[in-house]
């Protein structure tokens, strides 16, 4: 199977969400029931001061993951899916859903943590290695990323590993593998920020 060479635009996920309003199943599906309990059983500590959830579609793992942070901020660029992400977190005060797409939409704020779950493959290599720049650049000394990947054959721009991988490599400079998790469906994989010289 041949690989995209750009970045998905969003008229693909534009498309995907218009007509189903959970493409991925993320309400109903057992992977992702289990990946979303191995993701927050992956975070190294118990809370977080602020974190950043890109590609959050509808929000089930943003409602998860908001029990576990004093802030969140979550993204997505289909509207549909984050007017249902954010009435999924109604209850939840100190969760802000906002419209963007990534790498040029990243915000400006400090994170402790950042989770990358299962959209970076969907990135040709320069917004690719822009979006670790940003996060290189947001993540707060000492703080957490965490890096989610499908392993199934896709014609992406790039496979779970490849992405994940990439990432890694690419972080290098200001971030360092702590933890990894593989199953035969996906892996996880944890950075850390180096501390403040």
């Amino acid at each position: 199977m041949s690989r995209r060479t750009q970045t998905l635009p969003e008229d693909y996920f534009l498309g995907m969400y218009a007509s189903d309003p959970d493409p991925w199943r993320f309400t109903s599906s057992s992977y992702e029931r289990d990946k979303y309990a191995a993701t927050l059983a992956a975070l190294p500590r118990a809370r977080y001061r602020t974190a950043f959830e890109p590609a959050c579609s509808i929000g089930v793992f943003t409602h998860a993951l908001s029990e576990r942070c004093e802030r969140l901020l979550a993204t997505d660029l289909v509207p549909a899916a984050l007017e249902d992400a954010r009435a999924r977190c109604a209850d939840r005060p100190h969760v802000e859903i906002r419209q963007g797409t990534m790498p040029a939409d990243w915000p400006e704020e400090r994170f402790d943590l950042i989770v990358l779950s299962e959209f970076l493959y969907f990135l040709a290599p320069e917004d690719f290695a822009a979006l670790v720049r940003r996060a290189g650049a947001t993540i707060a000394p000492g703080g957490d990323i965490v890096l989610v990947h499908w392993l199934g054959e896709t014609d992406y721009p790039l496979s779970g590993d490849g992405a994940a991988e990439g990432f890694i490599r690419l972080s290098a400079p200001f971030a360092q593998v702590l933890s990894q998790a593989r199953t035969d469906k996906y892996r996880i994989d944890v950075l850390r920020a180096g501390t403040a010289p």
